[in-house]
């Protein structure tokens, strides 16, 4: 008789039942109450049994739980432990096994333990911005992992223009991640990348993002996420994304339009970002529809700030879009305390259970922070939340973590057992971080090729300024603990011994000139002087935005006296970030050079080093247009893109931007000079009356307000049938190899109201022998590439003169409907 049968007929028996393995359970007067109600209820014996078998493990405490779901017998038998079946039929056996109060503890991001289910408690909360990071609480360096590889920071990464690199730093991170949480050191779920477009050089976060076109901020979302991710097919059947398997957890961040943290009367805790649907559809949503269509992420997290009146995690229309729209399958968490602050700052809201009912109904799943701990039972109570509206967040999260494994039990640990403290702060990851920086430096100006330095002729260096040898700073914000960090002064000493050091300033917002005497008699003393000045936490991070663009301080006069006191021209290395107007050191000739490092991370010592004498050939390329301080008469909080020249307003990024600048975005010198040549190119992009019916309705073709004609993309049945490529020669004129990024820039050559002065569509990183030459395709999808918004917010292709550029190359077109 099967133990099934046999357990049912004892309980049918009440005296036998005292031999039932459950005669000593301290529940089991409730349980034949349980038994009477399910008579009543006609609750089927499974139904009952499982109930039962949940019961019996009511009274355990957390710190008698497994460290994993389902890993030992009492647990491993529920359904939602059985990996065969597919994964939202285990969520809904999960959430459906949970009382009230057991759900609305899930929701939070520290989610509490489930001690009758066997389920330890779990926090979401863990960073990977560039290498794991000690900000959130799921990670901890007090273990056997005692430091992490320090990647350089993402606007670095962003200036190498190389997807390939940014897949390679992604999977590295994962790596190291993944062996931290088998360390019991990390959890599985990541809180990156950051996708904003760097809208305002004075943003304090502009550092995390990929820079200001959105475009690379498409591209670099998704290598970041499926490099991340390690996404695979599941055993069990399915078509999609619910059906891969994660490494781990990615989350595309912060949904929408956020890049304001502190200026002036604005924080981003209240900030109401006005944005048009023209600049929603062409600039901020395209990262994150690449992030979940083409890169899969997994989780969403929406912003503190409101888009046009309305709370960013209460925009069901954006929240509903991701899904519906863009195909979204993973879980969507509140920045932290972004649903406190609905009521309790912006006051959007009348009560706390209102913000509750309106997050949770607009689709966000979880909260950082405790409020839907504290509000959301009495929000049910009330009548404004459902139970199904938890339901609904619930299989979205348990959803996500069983597609991390985390209810596989040991069949988990044995797919990455290969993972441990070994794999983190490897030198294969070191190197990759060296070639990241190295790949991310830029040129930025090289008066009569001043670099790089002969290691024969230079007897003696000078290092002057206080972040030239505290390598605690070249991590940038959202940084771990580096593994071997090297400061400028320890890579400088490696190539030249004779090299001296003098801060020049207190500290790097340098606010007196108290040591400019002891930098200017090092400088005295030296053969070349080599200067580092720019940012660093104290003047641009989170909640705290630049109110300036020039350098920090005194640091221009720093710059300017050591200078004048050098034997010879002077290198200028900056750090930071964010856009710096440097106009003075630009055009003085006792300034020779200048590099700009960004956050370099723990090798930047020596990849400094390598590029200052010449050890590889600089290549990177500004993510960000620079700007004159002029710029900041600009208010931050003007979210329009496009200029307007009725009220004095510049526009903002190269695509409209219509003032000068200091650098323009994409600006990059080398040690060698480039040129170009077209190989192939369309000289006319023309569909036929038959074409027209297959791929284009026949109601596509009209008049814009300024009366340029243009495509509906929305209306064409086709957009792979218009793709083409690119071909193009690139010429390495100089001696010395180079790896080098290609730019293609679009511009219609008749500019409608609205479109952008140039946009980019398409990049690639390619290596040149010197006096060499290599040939690369770039392939141009009209649809998304040769396109821009209208005023309603909807893309069109201008028909007419076209124009693709590469340097100073140019090459024209036609689009004809």
């Amino acid at each position: 008789m099967s133990k099934l049968r046999s357990f049912q007929m004892c309980c049918n028996q009440r005296e036998r039942c005292r031999h039932s393995p459950f005669q000593q359970d301290s529940n089991f007067s409730q349980i034949q109450v349980t038994m009477r109600r399910r008579r009543k209820l006609n609750l089927t014996f499974v139904q009952f049994l499982f109930l039962l078998s949940i019961s019996r493990f009511a009274s355990l405490r957390s710190d008698e739980l497994p460290k994993m779901a389902c890993e030992s017998p009492p647990y491993a038998s529920f359904t939602f432990c059985n990996a065969s079946l597919p994964v939202a039929a285990r969520a809904a056996s999960l959430v459906a096994a949970l009382t009230l109060p057991e759900k609305i503890q899930q929701l939070s991001n520290t989610a509490a333990a489930v001690p009758r289910l066997g389920l330890p408690a779990y926090q979401w909360w863990s960073e990977s911005l560039h290498g794991v990071a000690s900000n959130g609480p799921g990670v901890a360096f007090n273990g056997s992992v005692r430091a992490a590889t320090g990647f350089p920071q993402v606007i670095l990464s962003a200036a190498a223009f190389n997807r390939t690199l940014w897949r390679a730093l992604a999977r590295a991170i994962a790596v190291e991640a993944r062996a931290m949480h088998a360390a019991g050191q990390a959890g599985l779920t990541f809180w990156a990348p950051n996708i904003n477009v760097f809208r305002d050089p004075r943003w304090g976060r502009g550092q995390e993002t990929p820079g200001e076109d959105p475009l690379v901020a498409a591209h670099y979302a998704v290598e970041y996420v499926m490099g991340f991710q390690g996404q695979k097919k599941s055993s069990v059947a399915g078509d999609d994304d619910s059906s891969l398997s994660l490494m781990l957890s990615a989350c595309c961040k912060h949904y929408t339009a956020y890049d304001l943290e502190k200026w002036g009367n604005f924080t981003r805790y209240t900030f109401n970002a006005l944005v048009t649907e023209q600049d929603m559809a062409d600039t901020f949503q395209p990262p994150f529809q690449s992030c979940i269509q083409e890169g899969h992420a997994s989780c969403l997290m929406c912003s503190y700030n409101q888009v046009n009146g309305v709370p960013a995690c209460a925009r069901g229309d954006l929240l509903e879009k991701a899904r519906k729209e863009w195909g979204f399958q993973g879980y969507i968490t509140s920045d932290c305390d972004a649903v406190a602050i609905i009521h309790e700052n912006q006051n959007y809201t009348a009560s706390p259970e209102d913000s509750i009912a309106d997050v949770l109904k607009a689709g966000m799943d979880i909260n950082c922070g405790t409020y839907l701990l504290r509000y959301t039972e009495s929000a049910v109570k009330l009548g404004k939340v459902q139970e199904e509206d938890i339901d609904r967040a619930l299989l979205n999260l348990f959803s996500v973590q069983l597609r991390l494994g985390l209810f596989d039990g040991d069949r988990a640990r044995k797919h990455y057992r290969r993972l441990g403290p070994k794999n983190v702060c490897s030198h294969e990851h070191r190197e990759l971080a060296l070639e990241a920086t190295r790949q991310g430096i830029v040129l930025l100006k090289n008066a009569k090729s001043f670099l790089p330095l002969s290691k024969d002729a230079v007897g003696s260096l000078a290092i002057i300024g206080p972040a030239a040898n505290d390598a605690t700073i070249y991590g940038g914000d959202y940084t771990g603990v580096p593994c071997n960090p090297i400061s400028f002064l320890e890579g400088l000493k490696m190539y030249v011994p004779r090299t001296a050091y003098a801060p020049g300033c207190i500290d790097v917002p340098c606010q007196t000139t108290y040591g400019f005497e002891e930098a200017i008699n090092t400088a005295r003393e030296a053969d070349v002087i080599i200067v580092v000045a720019g940012l660093n936490q104290t003047e641009e991070t989170e909640d705290h935005d630049r109110v300036s663009l020039l350098l920090p301080g005194k640091q221009m006069e720093l710059v300017s006296v050591v200078a004048n006191a050098s034997k010879n021209p002077i290198v200028l290395v900056l750090m930071g970030g964010g856009p710096v107007d440097i106009s003075f050191a630009k055009d003085d000739p006792l300034v020779a050079s200048i590099l700009w490092i960004g956050y370099p991370g723990e090798v930047g010592g020596q990849a400094l080093a390598e590029a200052l004498f010449g050890d590889f050939n600089p290549g990177g390329r500004l993510p960000v247009t620079w700007y004159p301080e002029s710029f900041t008469h600009v208010p931050m909080n003007d979210m329009h893109m496009r200029a307007d020249v009725s009220r004095g307003y510049p526009g903002r990024t190269y695509r409209f931007y219509t003032g000068k600048v200091v650098y323009e975005f994409g600006y990059g010198l080398s040690y060698s000079n480039f040129s170009y040549r077209f190989l192939s190119t369309p000289i006319m992009i023309k569909l036929s009356a038959s074409t027209a019916e297959t791929c284009i309705s026949k109601q596509t073709k009209y008049a814009m307000k300024d009366g340029l004609d243009a495509l509906k993309i929305e209306d064409i049945s086709s957009c792979d049938a218009l793709r083409f490529h690119v071909e193009v020669s690139v010429f390495n004129n100089g001696d010395m190899d180079g790896s080098h990024a290609v730019l293609l820039f679009w511009k219609p050559k008749t500019r409608g109201e609205g479109f952008p002065l140039k946009q980019l569509i398409g990049f690639e990183r390619v290596q040149t022998r010197g006096q060499g030459e290599t040939k690369v395709q770039i392939l141009v999808d009209p649809c998304r590439h040769l396109s821009t918004a209208d005023a309603n917010g909807k893309r069109v292709v201008p028909l007419g003169a076209n124009v693709i550029t590469i340097g100073d190359l140019e090459h024209e077109f036609i689009i004809e409907a």
